[in-house]
């Protein structure tokens, strides 16, 4: 039997980070420990001492954001293949775009479901 995946919500909000843990129960997907980051700076020292499967990140936030932390971990050889997906409310598909090219495994636009980010981490945790 393997261990769930352990997975790091980064999000400037508590509020949303709370959404998105209580949404991930909702969506009855088997996942571990759920750490929380409130930047990239902040995300990036959890993953110097967790065992992390998956990043979930909001692209706007102050310090560092989520493109920056994307940008940190596609070119980190230890975290290069790590499952990141990047949360947004970005209207502009310009900010997608950069993602993309930079490497997010996915991304979902606020607001979401429970279903919605359910079929999107689903095939990703099970990976």
């Amino acid at each position: 039997m393997t261990e769930p995946p352990n997975l790091l919500i980064v999000d400037d909000s508590t509020a949303i980070r709370k959404i998105l843990i209580r949404v991930l129960r909702q969506a009855n997907l088997e996942v571990g420990l759920v750490l929380e980051a409130s930047d990239g700076t902040e995300a990036l020292q959890i993953l110097e001492r967790h065992p992390i499967s998956m990043i979930i990140s909001d692209i706007n936030m102050p310090n560092m954001d989520g493109i920056e932390l994307l940008r940190v971990v596609r070119a980190s050889s230890r975290w290069h293949d790590l499952p990141l997906v990047l949360i947004t409310t970005e209207g502009g598909q310009a900010r997608v775009q950069e993602a993309a090219e930079l490497g997010a495994t996915s991304y979902v636009r606020k607001p979401f479901s429970a279903d919605q980010l359910r079929d999107k981490l689903a095939g990703l945790l099970t990976r």
